[in-house]
């Protein structure tokens, strides 16, 4: 067992223990390292000021992820490098291209945001495939805000600057990152107050059982905010992410099999290759900084009633498996919602995989996501609708929603009305659509009010039978780029 968290920063091995390793990232670079070119802004992980660079080994090769230090424990950068705007350009070297793009292009203006900015840019420079296009700059900058709206020039000095080759890693890199995978547990602190990183499902067993009041950290995109915002004191925290096996992703002919700290962006491909909703749902998941960091499980375990996957897996008649090590035992995943913040978990048990079977081809998916501004925020309301065809007559429906109880939940009543419908006579859709405003009573907050709410649901549905009926989707989306994911239905 290692009593320390490791990883390497400016081209030297760190190691931290005790509190530090508690600390968030971004504190640690700006209090500790003295990195102030990293700055605090929102501390939620919403701004992207505090943008960072990750590079751990994975599968073989040195990976890029930039990540948000303001919600980040300082002990989650173990086993990877550190990269902070202040490592782009070593004395005396030339710019980084993107700096350098930045520079002649005038994308910095008061320059608060541009070092998160920049750093991401700097991620997609290493990682994009060529050629880089306006869509995935802007893709990888919805996790960056910029307080002068000076998008147009950022965008322009990112598509320049990542039109150039991909640099090859360092052998000594790779090298020193190799060092670090000693596969070692960490427990860098004592009984009273520690960070804990077990490496078997055995010794997180243990770990729950001895210290069942422990903070369980996995991406700690949310758990960052209760210690950020909601000021908690969180003296034992156990992180998840070592756990060997448990972000396995497998998939069958039929089926795919998540293991729960899968991170968003590695399950992305395989969740996202369900349905093309689905893939939309995740692309506007938070940010990419988010989805670097942000767990399946976590999403799940965290049982918000407008977290962004619920709903859809619901839909999709995903079940989870819960417990650790040998003693498991699998439910239905809108089963383990009981009431807000309240879910069928036992003590010692956490959530493990999540399985989702393959929509078949008399399927037809369809989902929304309903917020203030289309990229990286929270909704409002979140449909999700599995439909089995027999023809053009529906056989069955699941329906679930976000945002419209305490719990993410299926619609039953809607679904039973929904049996036997026939696309070809629309007339026969109100009772279904009435269905909703009874089965759901959504509270009113700054986000939406419940009368808002009842109605958008309502008009999801419609919208999805409409699609599935044949209408175009330039005539029910906004976003029109998904009329081609579309096409093959």
């Amino acid at each position: 067992m290692r009593s320390q968290v490791r990883f390497i920063r400016r081209g030297k091995a760190v190691e931290l223990s005790g509190a530090e390793a508690r600390m968030t990232l971004l504190d640690w670079l700006r209090l500790r390292d003295a990195a102030v070119g990293t700055k605090e802004g929102c501390a939620e992980g919403d701004c992207g000021a505090c943008t960072v660079i990750l590079a751990r080994s994975k599968n073989g090769r040195v990976v890029h992820e930039p990540v948000n230090a303001c919600i980040l424990l300082a002990g989650q950068a173990d086993g990877a490098e550190v990269l902070t705007v202040e490592d782009l350009t070593p004395a005396g070297a030339e710019l980084h291209p993107v700096q350098d793009a930045m520079l002649r292009l005038h994308g910095s203006q008061c320059g608060f945001c541009t070092p998160g900015i920049v750093m991401s840019l700097a991620a997609m420079h290493r990682e994009s495939p060529r050629p880089v296009s306006r869509q995935a700059v802007c893709n990888q900058l919805a996790g960056n805000l910029c307080r002068c709206t000076g998008y147009r020039p950022i965008i322009e000095a990112a598509l320049q600057a990542c039109s150039a080759p991909q640099p090859e890693v360092p052998a000594s890199r790779v090298a020193a990152l190799t060092t670090l995978q000693d596969g070692a547990p960490i427990f860098a602190g004592d009984d009273a107050a520690f960070f804990a990183a077990p490496r078997t499902e055995a010794e997180l067993a243990d770990l729950l059982a001895r210290y069942p009041d422990a903070l369980i950290v996995a991406g700690s995109t949310d758990a960052g905010l209760w210690l950020t915002k909601a000021l908690i004191e969180a003296p034992r925290v156990i992180w998840l992410a070592r756990v060997e096996g448990l972000d396995r992703i497998e998939r069958t002919s039929n089926a795919i099999s998540i293991g729960a700290t899968a991170t968003l962006a590695d399950a992305a491909r395989e969740l996202g290759a369900l349905a093309p909703d689905l893939a939309e749902i995740i692309r506007r998941f938070g940010s990419t900084q988010v989805r670097a960091s942000a767990t399946v499980g976590g999403n799940i375990a965290n049982a918000s009633p407008i977290g962004d996957l619920a709903p859809c897996l619901i839909a999709l008649g995903a079940s989870l498996e819960l417990g650790v090590g040998g003693s498991t035992r699998t439910l239905q995943l809108e089963d383990f919602f009981i009431a807000y913040k309240k879910q069928d978990r036992r003590p010692g048990e956490i959530v493990r995989r999540i399985a989702v079977q393959v929509p078949d081809a008399t399927t037809r998916f369809r989902a929304y996501k309903i917020t203030k501004r289309m990229d990286e925020d929270i909704s409002a309301v979140l449909g999700a609708f599995a439909f089995h065809m027999d023809g053009r007559r529906i056989a069955s429906a699941r329906v679930a929603f976000g945002g419209m109880a305490g719990i993410p939940a299926r619609a039953r009543a809607t679904e039973h009305a929904l049996a036997n419908i026939d696309l070809d006579t629309p007339a026969t859709w109100p009772p279904a659509l009435d269905c909703l405003a009874a089965e759901f009573k959504p509270l009113s907050d700054h986000r939406a009010s419940a009368e808002y709410r009842i109605l958008v649901a309502r008009n999801l549905l419609h919208k999805a039978l409409l699609e599935i009926a044949g209408a175009p989707l330039s005539s029910t989306r906004i976003v029109s780029q998904m009329e081609a994911a579309h096409a093959g239905e």
